[in-house]
């Protein structure tokens, strides 16, 4: 079997038609057929169904199917490995991270970054928690977590603190509030089971184990905008709330909550030149920011 198949197979199933696999691929959409009946002539098995709103895998098809993303992971990572060999900090370096750590915290950072290394190609990969995002996916992840994998290279940046943040609005239209003895009294805006990079989990359970008031957010920036508009009170990483000069800290550092903050770097291309400049580069920032990621506790 020509592994070549496999790679058209693939392109089909992703593209759903021969015009989109054709445009995967980088051929006309007659050579995806001629390729597609050559195929399935010369094994003598058909793989795709094909109907008037494309093409749909047959059992044989899904087999090979899944025998080709795991080609293409293999031949990816193999790539990886033989680029990683170079030594110039030319080429693209992928960067995973939190909308929210990006917008508050990278983004000046980065801009610095492609200024003094115009040759490294920057592609920078988002989530609302970036647990989501693999780590082969990713040359370097910036990501919170108390206990990283014994199997994961990278740098401690800082502990990020968290505690409770309202806007001066607010603060002002509820005077009597009082969020250590009733904060059952206000409205509280917190995260939903989908993501949990906050370490607050505990301290939700105790102090919140009777408000009856909520908004659920699925991220972290959906909170701090509604925090900022005056809806109601938020456990936040205070990286975020005291870069709002609308918002007020409501509480110290809330104790045993914080979360390490690691930059790992993907193994396949740690040895690649423009991935260490990158590493080193982001690791000498972020640690010149701890004292504003690790505030005071006093108020």
């Amino acid at each position: 079997m020509d592994w070549d198949y496999l790679r058209f197979v693939r392109a089909l199933a992703l593209g759903g038609t021969l015009a989109k696999a054709g445009e995967l691929l980088g051929v006309h959409q007659t050579t995806v057929l001629r390729r597609l009946d050559q195929m399935e002539e010369s094994l003598g098995v058909q793989f795709f169904e094909r109907n008037r709103d494309g093409l749909q895998l047959t059992p044989v098809g899904e087999t090979a199917f899944r025998e080709a993303e795991k080609l293409a992971v293999v031949m990816e990572n193999l790539e990886r490995k033989l680029v990683g060999q170079d030594s110039a900090p030319v080429g693209k370096v992928r960067l995973a991270a939190e909308d929210s750590m990006m917008n508050e915290v990278l983004s000046p950072i980065l801009a610095e970054l492609v200024r003094e290394f115009p040759d490294i190609e920057l592609e920078v990969l988002t989530d609302n928690d970036v647990a989501n995002l693999s780590h082969r996916e990713a040359d370097l992840t910036l990501r919170p977590e108390n206990r990283p994998q014994a199997t994961l290279e990278g740098q401690r940046i800082a502990a990020i603190e968290s505690a409770v943040y309202g806007s001066a609005r607010y603060c002002r239209r509820h005077r009597e509030m009082d969020i250590e003895n009733r904060p059952e009294d206000c409205l509280w805006i917190v995260p939903d089971e989908t993501f949990s990079h906050l370490a607050t989990g505990r301290w939700y359970r105790k102090q919140l184990k009777n408000a009856r008031s909520f908004i659920r957010c699925n991220s972290l920036q959906s909170m701090y905008a509604l925090v900022r508009a005056d809806a109601g009170l938020a456990v936040l990483p205070c990286y975020l709330g005291e870069s709002a000069k609308e918002l007020r800290r409501l509480s110290a550092p809330l104790e045993g909550e914080s979360v390490d903050l690691w930059l790992h770097v993907n193994q396949d291309t740690q040895q690649m030149a423009r991935v260490r400049i990158v590493m080193e580069y982001l690791v000498e920032r972020l640690q010149a920011l701890e004292s504003s990621i690790e505030i005071s506790v006093t108020l």
